[in-house]
């Protein structure tokens, strides 16, 4: 989905395919959107901060800004990728304790599209916990990529041999219109 001049969260979680989010930044910046990196703060230690604020022009979030900060331009979008089974479950239980969670948090009743593209593995992905936050994100209108189609988890200790597979570009044709 195109969106010219509007603003694009990526909310980006500590999982193998972290360190490419710059893939994602690149195909939304093509189609027009203006970038905004949140990080988790374990995805700190994934990620180049410096080049993803080269990239994006913009500082590279994790935390809530003091009051003498400037704020961020409202999302008009977030995508969540890639994104974790502890961020997920966290999202759907309404779970606020980190900047990227207070966000995701309020998105739904601003009105705010959300798409996450998971990556987790089988042994988490079978859980009823992740199943349940699955269904109740969906029910909230919350796009997730995940199931037949979309992206499928991977087998345990199998994540490092589909990092480079991982489909950043289907989180940004998921953005609803």
């Amino acid at each position: 989905m195109t969106q010219p001049g509007k603003v694009l969260y990526i909310i980006v979680c500590a999982a193998g395919p972290a360190p490419d989010v710059g893939r994602l930044v690149t195909l939304a910046q093509d189609a027009g959107w203006t970038v905004q990196i949140i990080a988790t703060p374990p995805a700190l230690d994934f990620i180049d901060v410096a080049e993803l604020e080269k990239q994006t022009g913009r500082p590279v979030r994790s935390q809530y800004r003091k009051p003498d900060e400037p704020k961020s331009p409202r999302a008009d979008a977030i995508i969540v990728a890639p994104a974790t089974y502890n961020t997920i479950n966290k999202f759907a239980q309404g779970i606020a304790d980190t900047y990227a969670l207070g966000l995701l948090s309020e998105a739904p009743g601003l009105g705010i599209p959300v798409v996450i593209l998971p990556f987790v593995n089988t042994a988490l992905a079978s859980r009823t916990p992740f199943q349940r936050s699955i269904d109740q994100l969906r029910a909230e209108g919350v796009h997730v990529l995940l199931g037949p189609g979309q992206f499928e988890p991977h087998p345990p200790s199998s994540g490092a041999e589909r990092i480079d597979t991982y489909p950043w570009a289907l989180a940004l044709e998921n953005l609803p219109n």
